[in-house]
């Protein structure tokens, strides 16, 4: 891209602002800095889990954080200053890094807190509590777990829905992950790297420019294919699509805020490329329904015995569990991080729908043009005008061609306004 010679200071300065954010960031690695070691587990399933796992404050203080929280935040501070120094009080990309550098403090306090009731306050402001509603007199989070949950449990029975066997090892998964990434991002160099990893909790983790698969890991072809939508052309994809920002290079590195937004994408397009399928989403509800019991005094075991209720083995029902208390203690608040996934789903779809009610289709592709969040979308719209921001040039194809899209939008905008209830008495005759 290039600047105009008057352009060049206003778009130098900007450039220079966002670089120093995506530097400060660089060593803040939240689920490092959570997580659990491999002596916690091994104790816990060596006791038959009949014990608390043995993490505390004291924990946490003997793995220390990889930088220095206190000139940390102080670092976010100085680059706000600069901020609105620089840009002044009211510019549209100065606003949305004024809120980066105040979410990153939050972010750094939260791990100074792990072990300790704080942790879980403070997350619950980062990424929500289970007991939040989307709009006014509309159900909770936890009502929609247990909702989905209902539904889920109605056709449990049916043989035709089973998972197919996971016979596919980590380095099949990696193999077909391979082939069909590169014919989106392409092969040689600069093309995504898909390997085999140990440590890791999931299944598959995506970074900026790769996605490293559990060696131990066992999958089938669905799985795969919900892998290289969610991790692939969602979470890689819009890294990419934010390192390719000339100037706002902020959007390469998302704060708590974007993940709601990457979440919610990713499990929109595993449901709209048919890739998802009712295992994988009551993995979903778990997780919530997990979270909404220690948000109400349940403890780890409490916790883990509901994933063995839900047909989890002893270990998977401690990598689950582990998920919920991670950063905090076993008995404390839960790490909310996980209610992304059903609450972005939830909050990117009723803005799709508006968008193409409101006629407003080219907002929609500006949702991969890096880590983005949903209240900045309109000023993003703003900036791509100005020539700050540039489109994504990695799109599903859903997403880059909306026909599709548009059409079940408008669909589903007619069909919100029926009652389910009333054509539920209506169909009773005949289903």
């Amino acid at each position: 891209m290039t600047l105009s010679t008057t352009s060049r200071p206003y778009h130098q300065i900007i450039r220079d602002l966002s670089d120093r954010i995506v530097l400060a960031q660089t060593p803040i690695r939240v689920l490092d800095a959570v997580k659990w070691d491999e002596g916690v587990r091994s104790t816990f399933l060596e006791g038959g889990g009949r014990r608390l796992p043995p993490v505390d404050r004291a924990y946490y203080e003997s793995r220390p954080l990889a930088f220095d929280p206190v000139a940390k935040k102080l670092e976010f501070q100085n680059i706000e200053r600069d901020i609105t120094r620089q840009l002044g009080q009211f510019n549209p990309v100065g606003g949305i890094m004024r809120r980066m550098c105040k979410e990153y403090r939050m972010v750094i306090r939260m791990l100074e807190a792990r072990g300790t009731a704080d942790f879980g306050l403070i997350s619950q402001e980062l990424y929500g509590a289970a007991s939040d509603a989307f709009h006014a007199g509309d159900p909770t989070l936890a009502d929609l777990g247990l909702m989905l949950s209902d539904y889920l449990n109605n056709i449990d029975g049916r043989g035709d829905l089973k998972d197919e066997p996971k016979t596919l090892n980590a380095s099949d998964a990696v193999a077909l992950l391979r082939e069909r990434l590169g014919q989106v991002f392409g092969e040689g160099e600069g093309a995504i790297r898909v390997f085999e990893s140990d440590g890791i909790v999931a299944d598959a983790a995506a970074g900026a420019d790769y996605i490293k698969v559990r060696a131990d890991a066992l999958f089938n072809e669905r799985d795969v294919r919900a892998l290289e939508v969610h991790e692939g052309l969602v979470h890689v994809g819009t890294t990419l699509n934010g390192l390719n920002q000339p100037i706002c290079t902020f959007l390469s590195k998302g704060p708590p805020s974007s993940t709601v937004t990457q979440e919610g994408l990713a499990i929109l397009m595993e449901v709209i490329a048919f890739a998802s399928y009712p295992s994988r989403l009551r993995k979903l509800t778990n997780r919530t329904r997990a979270i909404h019991m220690a948000e109400e005094g349940a403890d780890f075991l409490d916790v883990h015995r509901f994933f063995l209720d839900q047909g989890y083995n002893l270990e998977d029902a401690y990598g689950n569990a582990s998920r919920v208390f991670r950063g905090s203690a076993p008995d404390g608040l839960p790490f909310t991080k996980d209610l992304s996934y059903l609450k972005g789903f939830i909050m990117i779809y009723n803005y799709i729908q508006l968008a193409v009610r409101k006629g407003k289709l080219e907002q929609i592709p500006l949702l991969f043009c890096g880590k983005t969040t949903l209240e900045d979308m309109r000023t993003l719209r703003q900036l791509v005008d100005e020539g700050l921001v540039v489109p994504p040039k990695y799109l599903p194809p859903q997403f880059r061609d909306l026909n599709a899209l548009s059409a079940w939008m408008c669909f589903s905008n007619f069909l919100n306004h029926l009652s389910l209830d009333r054509i539920e008495a209506d169909y009773a005759n005949i289903l």
